[in-house]
């Protein structure tokens, strides 16, 4: 009877979001993954967009911090705290029942990781908690079939892992997971700036310079923005312009690191299987996946062709969504994979 009422979330657990997707509703929850906690009792005092807001701009008395690093949890009680708020959010503070609650995890996580987030989902108030990676989660929110017996590659580029997989009758045949993803990108544009202009920029700077005029590859006709920064000799405010030539050439150097970890599983992939990937190409899915001409680069330098999903940023959440409609279907993905 419990099972009746108790109702279904599908949470995707990523580095810079947390999305929640309830069967039926769809996407509920859309907010950074990030905690604000009070120095002196670790109490916490904002999660989401609240606590994103005030990231570079705390007293000493306040930090804001994101739980999961590289996709995995890096802070276990602030994981648990925030994992409570969404699903208080999403459902409710008074609940008859406990919800079911699967959660996305990247597809190189041990055997502790995923402990710590099953742990962590019950805590916060799951009556059961299933795991389910990233790469199958966002090829079947893709739409891909992937329970055919043919090779299906998916690249899943977040905010802190790229998991690149093909797949096939439904199980991972060849995988391999990057701790490269968005938040890498905007460090690294973060340091270019530094070393060429000599201008000390925040995260959420660098992220909206990536977002704004960012581009995987040199553009015949260039972007340009203004941003604001710290003067790293005088110390004082200054405004730079800089193009999108900037952020491309900031960025080059993670890009090859996503590109060898595909060519990676291409290589461990079985023949019949890579001429299935060939032919079908490869898709993209993920926030950072929709950088300009990302798509592009792959094509060039692995010679294959690449697409991006429709609205990545919501695969691996929807996809969640799916297999938790779905459980029986998808047991096999889960305890299969896992």
């Amino acid at each position: 009877m419990v099972a009746m009422f108790a109702k279904k979330v599908a949470i995707d657990l990523g580095t810079t979001t947390v999305l929640v997707y309830i069967p039926k509703k769809g996407i509920v929850i859309n907010e950074p993954s990030v905690v604000a906690v009070s120095v002196a009792d670790k109490r916490v005092l904002a999660v989401g967009k609240e606590a994103k807001d005030m990231i570079g701009r705390t007293p000493d008395t306040i930090v804001a911090r994101r739980p999961l690093k590289d996709g995995v949890i890096a802070d276990y009680h602030t994981t648990e705290a925030m994992l409570r708020y969404f699903l208080n959010k999403a459902l409710g503070s008074i609940r008859f029942f406990r919800p079911e609650v699967m959660v996305a995890v990247p597809g190189g996580i041990t055997s502790t990781e995923r402990r710590a987030v099953i742990d962590a989902t019950i805590a916060a108030g799951a009556r059961a908690a299933y795991i389910i990676k990233e790469p199958i989660v966002a090829a079947i929110g893709a739409d891909i079939p992937i329970g055919s017996p043919s090779g299906h590659m998916i690249a899943d580029i977040g905010g802190g892992t790229s998991e690149i997989a093909v797949i096939s009758l439904g199980g991972i045949v060849s995988s391999a997971s990057v701790r490269i993803g968005g938040n890498k990108l905007d460090m690294a544009i973060q340091e270019h700036v530094r070393r060429k202009y000599g201008l000390a920029i925040g995260e959420r700077t660098a992220e909206d310079a990536k977002i704004k005029i960012g581009s995987a590859l040199y553009l015949e006709s260039k972007l340009e923005m203004e941003i604001k920064g710290r003067d790293m000799i005088n110390g004082l405010p200054r405004i730079v312009n800089i193009t999108s030539d900037d952020i491309t050439d900031a960025i080059q150097h993670e890009l090859h690191g996503i590109i060898d970890t595909m060519k990676e599983v291409l290589r461990n992939t079985p023949p019949e299987l890579s001429a299935d990937v060939m032919e079908k190409g490869v898709v993209l899915s993920g926030g950072t996946s929709q950088l300009r001409n990302l798509d592009r680069i792959i094509s060039e330098a692995t010679g294959i062709p690449a697409f991006v999903a429709d609205e990545p940023q919501y695969c691996v959440a929807k996809g969640t969504g799916i297999a938790l409609e779905n459980l029986d279907s998808y047991k096999r993905s889960i305890l299969g994979n896992s």
